[in-house]
């Protein structure tokens, strides 16, 4: 069989759907299974095909469930969604890939560096893309944009705009960086997501300008051919070790248009649904490239700009829940 699985899945409905679509159009059999760590309160739980329950990434038996799992239910790929299970999976892609299952996920150097956001920069200026400048916690320059190396949906991130909105925990947290503030009126910013094939070619360039953020998400965008896209040819072209979905952040000044790297996440994003639905159908190239065996050839520009997506909340009702 050629099933499949999302880790992770949580409420990412749309992207449980797109697969579903897309898995069953080549295999009408597959199916497509969600993990989580309380799948009957997973919403994109109740809309796979099936799920199951695993523990979080940290756990010493993540992969020896993770494995049987895969191995019980005909799993051959796997589909990794949030940021703590990509080191783990990508340690074990070779283990795993030698009994039949494929994770997309980046090599395990690359990884690590998208963890720490201070490697990120490196890697960003590697490449010759700019960076917000990182001060010293003694010498700085305000306003001031703080945030942990290694953090996600916008925890502990603080503006500063005077020096007395500055505690002893921002001292004292070797965690937070003291950053070059990117004033949001001076700066347009957008999540850039990229597709890579196997060899670490990128595909497609999709960016997506962020209108409004919720909990580190985007919750209103708007997709734009803009000067990224030449930009990110030209500086991220090939990436060896690099494959799947790549979301990228970067901020470009409203009149330079000089463009600043932010981070990296290897992985698709929750902000996804809105380049799928503009035509950029990352899905289907993974299970052509990953179950088909196919090769992909050439750039891809065929999606639509300006395409708004404007987020809500729905429901998933599940009848005669008993916990």
């Amino acid at each position: 069989m050629n099933n499949i699985l999302i880790t992770s899945i949580g409420r990412r409905v749309s992207l449980a759907n797109y697969f579903k679509k897309e898995l069953t159009s080549i295999f009408p059999d597959a199916k497509v299974y969600g993990s989580d760590m309380n799948p009957k309160l997973s919403a994109a739980c109740r809309v796979a095909d099936g799920s199951f329950t695993m523990p979080k990434a940290s756990n010493k038996d993540y992969i020896a469930i993770l494995f049987k799992k895969c191995t019980d239910l005909s799993i051959r790929l796997i589909i990794p969604t949030i940021d703590p299970s990509l080191l783990p999976l990508s340690q074990n892609k070779e283990k795993l890939a030698q009994n039949g299952i494929t994770v997309v996920v980046p090599d395990e150097d690359f990884v690590a560096k998208c963890r720490d956001k201070r490697m990120i920069h490196d890697f960003f200026e590697s490449k010759g893309v700019n960076v917000a400048e990182e001060y010293c916690k003694n010498t700085f320059q305000l306003p001031l944009y703080i945030k942990p190396y290694d953090g996600s949906s916008s925890i502990d991130n603080f503006v500063i705009k005077n020096k007395d909105e500055l505690t002893e925990y921002h001292y004292e947290n070797k965690k937070l960086m003291f950053l070059e503030y990117l004033d949001h009126d001076l700066y347009d910013e957008f999540t850039c997501d990229l597709y890579y094939t196997k060899k670490g070619d990128l595909r497609c360039a999709v960016p997506r300008q962020r209108l409004y953020v919720r909990a580190g998400e985007v919750n209103k965008g708007i997709t734009k051919k803009n000067e990224l896209v030449p930009y990110i040819k030209k500086q991220l072209g090939h990436l060896e070790g690099i494959r799947g979905c790549l979301t990228v952040q970067f901020f470009m000044h409203k009149e330079t248009k000089d463009i600043y790297g932010i981070e990296v996440n290897p992985r698709f994003g929750g902000g996804y649904p809105l380049t799928h639905s503009a035509g950029a159908n990352y899905v289907k190239w993974i299970l052509q490239e990953y179950l088909l065996g196919e090769e992909l050839t050439g750039y891809f520009d065929d999606w639509k700009e300006d395409l708004l997506m404007l987020r809500y909340d729905g429901e998933v009702l599940v009848h005669g829940y008993k916990g």
